[in-house]
């Protein structure tokens, strides 16, 4: 769709951006060269728009730069008060790689790895633990720190096995395990 544009969200400002354009924002995080996928918060384009969309924004990182100086100075009249100062902003430049690309498409895309090797891939899916809470897979971390209170020690115990062998979420993790900490003192 070459009429396609997203908003997205960095650092605090929303950008209408498009595939292939480039646009200066504040710094971020990411190294020169590196990918990364911002927060979307509208998909349109060809007359539609969806709130939320499910799928995501590629963003390279093209290179950290400075801003313009911008010139300040403070001046009072009859006293001879002058002071002069100057700041350049940090900045990075990205360029939109690809908007439209399915977020679970982009999992999708990660297990076929795996099942290049089909002796690990069977197993692990084979292999989840019995006893896990119904969608965990597709909870987030939030989802899973509000779960833990009304879940039972298999679960908590199946949630954890899952954690660590699949996501390693540091905040599922110890979440199940505090929750498992708070059990065993119960019994």
């Amino acid at each position: 769709m070459a009429s396609t544009y997203a908003i997205i969200s960095l650092g605090g400002k929303q950008y209408r951006v498009r595939e292939g354009e480039r646009l200066l924002v504040d710094r971020v995080g990411t190294d020169e060269g590196k990918t990364f996928h911002p927060d979307i918060l509208f998909l349109g384009g060809d007359g539609d728009g969806q709130l939320k969309p499910s799928v995501t924004v590629t963003a390279r990182v093209v290179g950290h730069v400075r801003g313009d100086k911008v010139r300040i100075g403070k001046y009072r009249p009859k006293s001879g008060y002058r002071r002069h100062t100057g700041f350049r902003s940090a900045l990075t430049q990205i360029e939109i790689e690809s908007i439209g690309a399915a977020k679970r498409a982009a999992a999708k895309k990660a297990e076929p790895k795996q099942e290049a090797a089909p002796a690990k891939a069977e197993p692990t899916q084979e292999e989840a633990p019995k006893g896990l809470p119904n969608g965990y897979e597709e909870m987030t971390v939030a989802q899973v720190s509000e779960g833990v209170k009304t879940w039972n020690r298999p679960m908590l115990e199946a949630a954890l096995e899952y954690e660590q062998a699949h996501a390693k979420r540091k905040g599922a993790l110890s979440a199940i395990e505090s929750a498992l900490a708070a059990k065993e003192e119960k019994d």
